[in-house]
Formats: C-alpha cells, structure tokens, sequence
C-alpha cells in the first residue's frame, strides 16, 4: 500500500504510484488522460492523510470537492514499470476552492505538471459553498 508523507514544504506532499500496463497506450507510454486520474488519487490521498473523510462529508454535510478547472502541461512520457512520484501543493484557499499545483516526477524528470481548481460543493443544490470553518482550519494548518 502507498502511503503519503509530507516533505517538509509547506502544504506539499508527495504520492507514489508506478505505472502498469493498463495505464499506457498502444505505444507503451502513458495514456495522458492518466496523469490526471494520478493526480486524483493524489488528492484524494491527502485528504485522508489530513483526516477528511469524503463519505462521511457528503453523509453529514452533504459536501464534495469536485474538480472545477484543470491546466495541464504534458511534458514527458511515462513508460510500463516506471515508478513515479505525484507532488501536490495546495498553492492558494479561496472561500469555495482550493488550488493545487501537482507534478508528476520520474525521479528528478518533470513528466506532467497540471494547477486544479477544486470547488467545494453542495450536492443537493450543485453549486458552490464556502469551506466550512473546520475543514478550512485543517488545509489553512497542513503546513
């Protein structure tokens, strides 16, 4: 199991994942569409490693993050085997969204950089809501 730790940096951590034969395309590298599910599981990671915990969340507040901007750089393609590193660092809190700069790494190489907006969401109404006070305490203090 991987496990997330944070480097040092503020708001930074870093996720390993190595790429299987199923994340790559006909000519053996990385399909790009996978950088961005890698960078997912990435925040997802972090989340729980903050003690978030999504399901209960939406149960009890009936809030989720989704995803309401991506910019994404493909730079490098990963290939079959290669073991990877996801840096995600929560680059600014807003009263609805969180950024985060994410960096897909084969060692020292830049493959993938993206920035995503995460909207903070009211699932019944679907629109945005602020950051409740607790979990805007929790990212303000992930230093």
């Amino acid at each position: 199991m991987s496990t997330i730790h944070n480097t040092g940096a503020a708001r930074q951590s870093v996720w390993p994942v190595r790429v299987y034969y199923e994340d790559t395309d006909a000519g053996g590298v990385v399909y790009y569409a996978n950088y961005l599910r890698f960078c997912e599981r990435a925040r997802t990671e972090r989340l729980r490693a903050l003690g978030v915990d999504q399901p209960q969340l939406l149960a009890e507040q009936n809030i989720v993050f989704v995803v309401s901007r991506v910019e994404a750089d493909y730079l490098k393609g990963a290939e079959l085997d290669d073991a990877l590193s996801v840096i995600s660092t929560v680059i600014s809190i807003g009263a609805a969204t969180l950024r985060f700069q994410q960096r897909v790494m084969r060692g020292e190489e830049r493959l993938f950089e993206g920035l995503f907006t995460i909207a903070c969401v009211d699932w019944k109404r679907r629109r945005a809501v602020r950051i409740p006070d607790a979990l805007r305490s929790i990212f303000e203090s992930d230093a």
